[in-house]
């Protein structure tokens, strides 16, 4: 590194107890990246490029974080467009290279943004900031438009969800790429990886988790496995491992001048998620099962139904939180006995009881002033409306398809002199082809001439 980066990184709990090394990775790789990325173009400590001002209270967005970092997107669906949506908040440029004859079903997945309803709220949330060129890559043309991106445009960074082999056969592998560039960095995102008795097993998220042994314990003793609500496997292992593992590939490309291959497999990013409760069966501890573990259902922690049909949700695991717990429900006679073996059933019932006997409302004004770790199960309108989410910024609009603004969720990470800006929502399939053809030197006919051939689409 041409000069020193220092990271100072804390994270405290409810209790204010600080755990050095957790957090947000990826943010942090962002921002090293950034710093990197001006030493190099000044050759060394460099002065901010760009003048921060005030206006309207609020401090202009200095230059991007990731700018400079250009990427060809191949993905389709969830995992690869979120994790390129991460990176293009932070500044990176993003070209989604798509399929005009087998479109992304992510497209068609209503409510619709646009009067025409062709722009789903999924793909407009997923592909903003990103630009679109259509092509049908079993052409030929097709191959060398992709290399001219990367050799003459400055391409360097390639993401792909197909199954193994499935771009070597294309001629986009990324032992192809490197040659025309070594400093190629070539992320791969697959269910099972590109080695293994499983890498041309098809799957999503319910199987990645089921595989990595995630759903064993997460669950009920009645019902067994419960359905997630959201695809943990598919962003909090796919997306959020291939945006880290091409931040982390582009810092050391800075120090090496070498690209690299990245293989993430979503099941083998959920393994790690098993560091509380699954891990100690690895040193002979007993396997976790469903409602044994301090956070699957074995203590108090958990979920409870109010007279109304609403949820509180408790995660008072110390002490402090758990006595102002009980007292606020005037159960503190249980305090004493909390370290009575096979007390948690009984008390679990007492709590389920005192809970059940007054509406969500009740609660929420019991614990506004209690410090004990409980917040009711909000709906998703009720939580993007709320107090928190107005206050942070949550919510955003964005420029849609028709010009009129709609509303998404924001960059969740807060940077002390970056905001990300957002520019349109997800393109229409293939609405920047033309000018992306055209930067390659290609003229009106040219363009035409692919059209008619089937090989671009979007024009």
């Amino acid at each position: 590194m041409p000069y020193n980066t220092f990271v100072v990184l804390s994270c405290c709990d409810g209790n204010g107890d600080v755990f050095p090394g957790s957090g947000k990775l990826r943010s942090i790789l962002a921002v090293v990246l950034h710093h990197e990325i001006k030493a190099q173009r000044s050759g060394g400590v460099s002065e901010r490029q760009a003048t921060l001002q005030e206006k309207a209270g609020h401090t202009i967005k200095m230059e991007p974080l990731l700018s400079g970092i250009k990427i060809l997107d191949f993905t389709t669906l969830l995992p690869g467009p979120f994790a390129t949506m991460i990176l293009s908040d932070l500044g990176a440029e993003v070209l989604r290279v798509e399929s005009h004859t087998r479109m992304d079903m992510a497209r068609f997945a209503p409510p619709y943004v646009d009067k025409e309803c062709t722009v789903s709220c999924m793909h407009a949330f997923l592909n903003r900031n990103k630009k679109s060129i259509a092509l049908d890559l079993k052409f030929p043309e097709s191959i060398g438009i992709i290399k001219r991106l990367i050799t003459e445009n400055g391409y360097d960074v390639v993401i792909e969800q197909f199954r193994p082999g499935a771009m070597g056969r294309l001629g986009l592998s990324y032992e192809t790429l490197s040659e025309i560039n070594p400093g190629i960095i070539y992320c791969s995102i697959t269910g099972y990886g590109q080695t293994g008795p499983l890498r041309d097993r098809a799957g999503h998220d319910i199987n990645y988790l089921s595989m990595a042994g995630i759903m064993s314990y997460s669950g009920s003793k009645k019902t067994g496995p419960g359905i997630m609500g959201i695809q943990v496997a598919d962003v909090g292992s796919g997306s959020n491992n291939a945006a880290i593992g091409i931040l982390a590939a582009v810092i050391g490309r800075m120090k090496t001048g070498k690209g690299q291959y990245i293989d993430v497999a979503m099941t083998d990013g959920m393994f790690p998620y098993h560091v509380v409760s699954g891990l100690g069966c690895l040193v002979g501890g007993a396997e976790p099962a469903y409602e044994t573990e301090i956070l699957n259902g074995g203590s108090l922690y958990g979920f409870y139904e109010t007279r109304d049909g609403g949820h509180l949700s408790f995660g008072g695991l110390e002490p402090q939180f758990l006595s102002a717990f009980l007292q606020a429900l005037g159960l503190g006679h249980y305090i004493a006995r909390l370290l009575e073996p096979d007390i948690n059933g009984e008390l679990k019932e007492q709590v389920r009881e005192v809970i059940r006997s007054q509406d969500l409302s009740h609660w929420e004004t019991v614990f506004s002033t209690v410090d004990a770790c409980v917040e009711p199960v909000l709906s998703v309108l009720e939580a993007t409306s709320s107090p928190h989410a107005q206050a942070r910024g949550i919510v955003v609009e964005v420029p849609g398809p028709d010009g009129a603004p709609i509303s998404q969720v924001a960059a969740p990470i807060k940077f002390s002199d970056y905001e990300p800006a957002y520019h349109r929502s997800g393109p229409a399939l293939g609405q920047d082809t033309a000018e992306v053809l055209k930067s390659l030197g290609m003229t009106g006919d040219d363009i035409a001439d692919l059209k008619s051939k089937g090989i671009i689409g979007g024009v």
